[in-house]
């Protein structure tokens, strides 16, 4: 064999690599297109099918925070000895009374025993910017929507420290405010839970809505230990005087039990109803 020959052979041979790398490389190529597009093709299936269970317990997640309670005491109610129904304190959340913003309380009481039955809802819309100094928080807006024995009262008041008035919804009537920060029976109960609590001490309060109503007087009577479904606890007991015909009515007798620490939170409370006899919420439980 010649040395042309074998200089042809190896020409040869190194063209033929050449062109098989090539095609390798062309076939590389191909397949990593090929395989792009297809996994495109997957992700576009696939991340629809991952991100929207994510993006609901996310909604969900936000609708909860938005829409749960920021306070919520639930109460059994009894009359007398006897376990006749449920009842509820709670802050429900954040609500706009005309341009200001608010805090909407919830008061609500029902049970009884065949005919003697309650369906008591008290509701208030504290001014949010009160708020912050308990002492001298002040109602917006008053709800009272009372069933006892087959009677219905039902009441709504629209209140406006800047006008100096009140207005009664449901009868137009407007009427003179004669304080700045005015309280009902339901925000009564938060201002309460804001003071020292010292046995012995009388709170006088002229702040009322109604002016005849005044003055609300806050009589700190003793400490008590008491247990309810929810424990037992250590209380300062306190007697709210009203000169009205809800709860808190001069005639209901009606008494407090707030925990004795920093939250006052309601443990018990007692008064009495025409006709029914004694009334009594016994805390079930607290959230948060």
């Amino acid at each position: 064999m010649d040395v042309s020959s074998v200089l042809i052979d190896r020409r040869h041979l190194f063209s033929l690599l050449v062109a098989v790398v090539m095609v390798r490389r062309r076939v590389a190529r191909h397949w990593r297109r090929r395989y792009c597009v297809q996994m495109r093709r997957a992700l576009r299936t696939l991340l629809p099918a991952i991100v929207a269970p994510l993006w609901l317990v996310a909604t969900s997640a936000a609708a909860q925070s938005s829409t749960a309670p920021l306070e919520r005491a639930e109460y059994q109610v009894k009359l007398g000895a006897l376990d006749a129904g449920t009842g509820e304190m709670t802050i429900v959340g954040h609500d706009t009374v005309g341009s200001h913003d608010t805090y909407h309380i919830v008061l609500h009481i029902e049970g009884g025993l065949g005919p003697l039955r309650i369906d008591d809802r008290f509701e208030s819309w504290v001014d949010a910017a009160s708020w912050s100094d308990r002492p001298q928080l002040f109602s917006r807006k008053f709800v009272q929507d009372q069933r006892e024995l087959g009677n219905r009262r039902q009441r709504t008041y629209e209140l406006s420290p800047e006008r100096k008035q009140y207005r009664r919804v449901d009868t137009d009537e407007t009427l003179p405010l004669r304080t700045d920060r005015p309280l009902d029976d339901v925000s009564v109960v938060y201002l309460a839970r804001a003071l020292p609590l010292k046995t012995g001490d009388v709170y006088t309060i002229d702040r009322y809505f109604k002016a005849e109503a005044n003055p609300i007087v806050l009589r700190v009577m003793r400490r008590e230990t008491v247990t309810v479904p929810a424990g037992t606890f250590q209380t300062v007991v306190v007697r709210p005087t009203i000169k009205t015909s809800g709860l808190f009515g001069e005639g209901g007798e009606a008494e407090l039990f707030f925990s004795d620490d920093a939250q006052h939170t309601l443990v018990q409370m007692r008064s009495k109803v025409p006709l029914i006899g004694s009334l009594t919420l016994l805390l079930l439980k607290r959230v948060p």
